[in-house]
């Protein structure tokens, strides 16, 4: 059985393993105080050019957006997210837990398009009665989008200008990252995102690593009282160096990246496979995930063979899938699926 579900299947790259093996008996400090974090600060800084961010290391997607939506947002305010964003629909309510109102939007091909956002503050504010209402304080967005689909420096420049404008802080969810960055359709650069945002995160955990987020705040300014919130969310790791370590490998040598890169080439090739045996796909993605249309009677055939998820039902009776490709996807699982679908 080979797995296209999603693209954390794997542990985590042998540079890493290699690394955490050989310095197991090193004794650090704790609390992201280590070597190890010290270390991958100063190369996500130089990545990102941004010698100023502030850089903190978190363990999982949704750990990262409820602490740091919690941070940056008022307690009385709310965010903007698409209708299909992540917070909106996969996280069980995280945010809204912490008190937040998540005020969702339509999507365009999953991304929050800068005309929908500026239509949506311009009725809001106009409103009389708007200070009975929970006002949004920042807007959130993620790159790739949960349909694969990436932002162009463009819109996420229309999309800052008009964040500054109502004073609202732009959150970028990047637990695929590196797969928005590597797509050949990508016209934004790591140093160039990080001046078109407040805060966005770089994804460890579906890119290489065992788990981990780096939260970077480009311009220095995180909240003064992050830490104690991260402690309130449980999200501070006595052994911080476990992040660290796997960041600062991930940041040597452009592995990052490299490994991004491989992911996006596996799913070119998914997607071409897809094509030759003319099926159709319910949005084109440039990158790591993939989401054909198949008929129940080809979603019989690979189930068994191949594990992929269903996404939705269509009325015709087909069913949008989604196969997502990694970091770690071997040339071999793509001529098995399509040994597959030739059968």
């Amino acid at each position: 059985m080979i797995s296209f579900t999603c693209d954390y299947n794997e542990g985590a790259h042998p540079l890493i393993l290699q690394r955490l093996t050989g310095t197991n008996m090193q004794q650090e400090p704790g609390y992201g105080d280590d070597s190890f974090c010290l270390s991958a600060r100063r190369r996500i800084r130089q990545a990102t050019q941004c010698p100023d961010a502030d850089v903190h290391f978190l363990v999982g997607g949704t750990q990262t957006n409820a602490t740091i939506l919690d941070a940056i947002v008022p307690h009385y305010a709310a965010v903007i997210s698409v209708e299909s964003g992540h917070i909106a629909v996969h996280e069980s309510g995280a945010i809204e837990h912490s008190g937040h109102k998540v005020v969702t939007l339509p999507a365009e091909e999953g991304k929050l398009m800068p005309q929908v956002l500026r239509n949506y503050l311009q009725q809001f504010f106009a409103d009389p009665t708007w200070p009975h209402m929970a006002h949004p304080k920042a807007v959130y967005i993620s790159f790739p989008t949960e349909y694969g689909t990436i932002y162009s420096k463009a819109e996420l420049t229309a999309l800052y200008a008009i964040c500054r404008e109502y004073h609202l802080k732009l959150f970028v969810d990047g637990a695929r990252l590196g797969y928005g960055l590597a797509s050949p359709d990508a016209d934004v650069s790591l140093p160039e995102l990080a001046q078109l945002c407040d805060v966005f995160y770089i994804g460890g955990t579906k890119i290489g690593a065992l788990c981990g987020e780096a939260v970077v705040f480009p311009k220095g300014d995180a909240p003064d009282n992050l830490f104690t919130i991260m402690k309130q969310h449980g999200a501070v790791m006595a052994k911080g160096r476990l992040l660290g370590l796997q960041f600062d490998t991930l940041f040597t040598d452009d592995l990052y990246l490299r490994i991004s890169a491989h992911a996006i080439a596996m799913a070119q090739q998914l997607q071409s496979l897809f094509w030759q045996h003319d099926i159709p796909f319910y949005i084109t993605s440039p990158t790591n995930q993939q989401f054909p249309i198949l008929t129940a009677a080809q979603v019989q055939q690979l189930q068994g063979q191949v594990e992929f998820e269903v996404w939705q039902p269509l009325p015709d009776g087909r069913f949008v899938t989604r196969f997502a490709t990694s970091w770690a996807t071997p040339q071999a699982h793509i001529d098995q699926l399509r040994e597959c679908l030739e059968a």
